[in-house]
């Protein structure tokens, strides 16, 4: 049986109790729900859905609710528009229909916070503009598109290695910051964290409205993310390395190097982290994953990720089941190989009597080849986490929701 924790992306295709039970049977530990997408009676009944199925089944799966956060988006298109190589494009910030040579997006101050030889991205960073002039008369971008793509509606819109001074918090991000505070969500997502005062931001709302046992996990996904990422670890519970966005903002052969360096600053930290996005992304049309996505989750789970997350494989791929049994096979194959006495001897190395017999405990595993370590509380099973030790761990918890609390540990 795995250590390592499965985080599911809940969607169309998992919705249903038949196929969200299979998927716990398969092992998924979080169900994760993007609210980036559908609305509070959708989520709503998939969170009654997994509360149902724990009750039944005995299990103690959490649910996190992920943030849409602070993202810029094209306005509207007219139809499928084919944007060439070396051609002007003029970007606008009141809505436009848009067209091969002007379009809008969503974020005026956009205008002030760009600079001339800087680059915009759009649709997944697949095409890429330069900023060649600005347009003070009419408040617009002018850039010049370094390859040809087709963009549509309301596509992504990125702006790599520049700090934008849009809020953090959206009216939309705060009412479901709320939503899962007054819902009970076990653990809160917050997308595109670029400091420790996003975080606070968050804690704040949260503790105002009941969610003061709602977890933070600071999703990470861009340089000033990346950064600040030292001083966003001491006010949130875990990290999340959402290789999507990361990948578009800063050069795609970096991120594997964050990725390394982000895990090991969670666990030197002694906090959770989530490695994800596009895991094992070849499953969502074919029943066996790659070989290169076998390794890549293989190798976070070497690197010491405390789990692994799938997106659209589990919310609107055709074998929700059959990847995250794939992903639970890699995840235990890979536990095998995991050097632990570098976990004990070089990272988190604590403080207090907890922390030094949390430490021995994980000693005592690999000196005695034991198979089990008993917790009592949630505060001890937390603090044994922390050196990761080979060792399943089982923790006498006072309640349903301190169970969930450990999801991720």
């Amino acid at each position: 049986m795995k250590k390592t924790k499965i985080v599911c992306t809940l969607g169309p295709v998992s919705e249903n109790k038949e196929t969200m039970t299979a998927l716990i049977k398969a092992g998924m530990n979080v169900a994760r729900f993007n609210f980036s997408h559908g609305d509070y009676e959708e989520h709503g009944k998939r969170l009654a859905t997994v509360r149902e199925i724990n009750k039944e089944l005995g299990t103690y799966v959490a649910c996190l609710l992920d943030t849409k956060g602070p993202e810029i988006r094209t306005h509207e298109f007219d139809g499928k528009v084919e944007i060439k190589k070396d051609s002007e494009v003029r970007i606008a910030f009141t809505p436009v229909m848009g067209n091969a040579s002007k379009f809008s997006v969503s974020y005026a101050g956009l205008y002030d916070d760009m600079k001339v030889g800087e680059f915009v991205t759009v649709d997944d960073g697949y095409l890429t503009l330069e900023v060649i002039a600005k347009d003070e008369k009419n408040r617009e971008l002018v850039t010049k598109a370094l390859n040809t793509h087709t963009v549509k509606s309301r596509r992504g819109v990125n702006v790599p290695n520049v700090v934008l001074n849009m809020p953090f918090i959206s009216e939309k991000d705060r009412e479901d910051i709320i939503f899962a505070a007054k819902m009970g969500y076990d653990f809160i997502a917050t997308s595109f964290t670029r400091r420790k005062e996003d975080v606070l931001q968050v804690r704040e709302i949260l503790d105002a409205h009941g969610g003061q046992d709602v977890q933070i996990i600071a999703k990470i996904e861009n340089q000033e993310g990346v950064d600040n990422l030292e001083e966003i670890l001491e006010v949130v519970d875990g990290v999340m390395v959402a290789r999507g966005d990361l990948g578009i903002e800063v050069p795609a052969e970096i991120v594997p190097v964050y990725q390394t360096e982000m895990i090991d600053l969670c666990l030197s930290a002694g906090k959770v982290v989530i490695v994800a996005t596009q895991m094992l992304e070849s499953m969502q049309k074919n029943p066996r994953p790659t070989r290169a996505e076998v390794s890549d989750v293989f190798n976070a789970v070497r690197e010491g990720t405390s789990a692994t997350m799938l997106s659209g494989e589990s919310a609107a791929g055709d074998y929700p089941e059959e990847a995250v049994t794939f992903m639970a096979k890699i995840d235990e194959k890979a536990e095998s190989v995991v050097d632990y006495e570098i976990f004990i001897d070089e990272f988190y190395q604590g403080e207090g009597t907890i922390d030094a017999l949390a430490q021995s405990a994980a000693k005592m595993v690999l000196e005695y080849d034991l198979n089990v370590i008993l917790a009592q509380g949630k505060e001890v099973a937390k603090a044994v986490s922390k050196f990761h030790p080979n060792a399943h761990i089982v923790a006498i918890v006072k309640d349903e929701k301190e169970a969930r609390s450990l999801a991720l540990n």
